[in-house]
């Protein structure tokens, strides 16, 4: 009986103490509410950054405005893939206009390389779809046009632009996955043929990889939108982001060991 006395009274000093911390900081994992993580409006693509993104000629169906082809059409709702693997899901709200065309991918050039816009030359975009047999200023899907990410990630933009108006006000709002509106932005922008890259950018930053979902819209209720290359600020491989959490249990829990065996502990740099 004193045999197995002694014993867990050995085991107790040797590894409650490493027991206790780990207890502890699980507990304090599942029981502290995290905090509110703003976002942030960013109004340039190379401020924004980006580890990820999606050009949308990678869909495979570019609008050729000079010789239609309606099999390059696309649905008001499809899901795409970025550069990085990360699943998307596109949605453009649909109109009650059947002289409307569906949303199309074309490339912004000169003509008849393309058409001409203020975003840069050769840049795809999507566009939300309009009537060509409307005249000017040309009647069109003011959509909204949303994003869906598969998996949340920090941050997301891109360039807008609206057809047949030279000013006009663009919105940009983020969503969480439980549909919480973390932010909305509203900018002024410009539209114009000078192939100038002035379109302007809409990116959402967070300090987390909670955004789920992004809606872009207009100022416009009757004219087509348009986007270029959505750049991304993807969520790190989660090997890496486990290994820096395992990294610094595994350090607090030497360090409790360490000082139950009366060992000096170096301190942190």
């Amino acid at each position: 009986m004193a045999f197995a006395t002694n014993q867990l009274l050995k085991f107790s000093i040797k590894y409650l103490p490493a027991i206790a911390t780990k207890l502890a900081i699980t507990t304090l994992i599942a029981v502290l509410p995290l905090p509110v993580k703003a976002v942030t409006l960013v109004t340039s693509r190379a401020a924004f950054g980006g580890n990820d993104g999606i050009d949308w000629s990678s869909l495979g169906k570019v609008f050729n405005p000079f010789a239609p082809d309606p099999s390059a059409f696309l649905p008001n709702f499809f899901s795409a893939v970025s550069e990085g693997g990360l699943g998307l899901g596109v949605n453009v709200s649909q109109v009650n206009d059947s002289g409307i065309s569906p949303p199309f991918v074309f490339q912004t050039s000169f003509i008849p390389k393309g058409i001409p816009t203020n975003f840069a030359d050769g840049d795809f975009l999507l566009f939300t779809g309009f009537n060509p047999n409307s005249g000017f200023p040309a009647i069109g899907n003011p959509g909204p046009l949303t994003i869906n990410f598969d998996q949340p990630v920090f941050g997301a933009g891109t360039q807008i632009a609206v057809d047949d108006i030279l000013e006009f006000n663009a919105f940009v709002s983020a969503f969480d996955s439980a549909n919480n509106l973390l932010g909305t932005f509203s900018v002024p922008g410009t539209s114009s043929v000078t192939l100038d890259n002035s379109a302007l950018f809409l990116g959402i930053r967070s300090e987390t990889a909670n955004i789920s979902r992004l809606v872009f819209s207009t100022s416009e209720s009757n004219r087509a939108l348009g986007i270029n290359r959505v750049s991304i600020i993807a969520v790190p491989e989660p090997g890496y982001t486990v290994a820096i959490l395992a990294f610094g249990i595994s350090g607090a829990i030497l360090r409790v060991r360490k000082r139950s065996k009366g060992t000096p502990v170096k301190p942190a740099l």
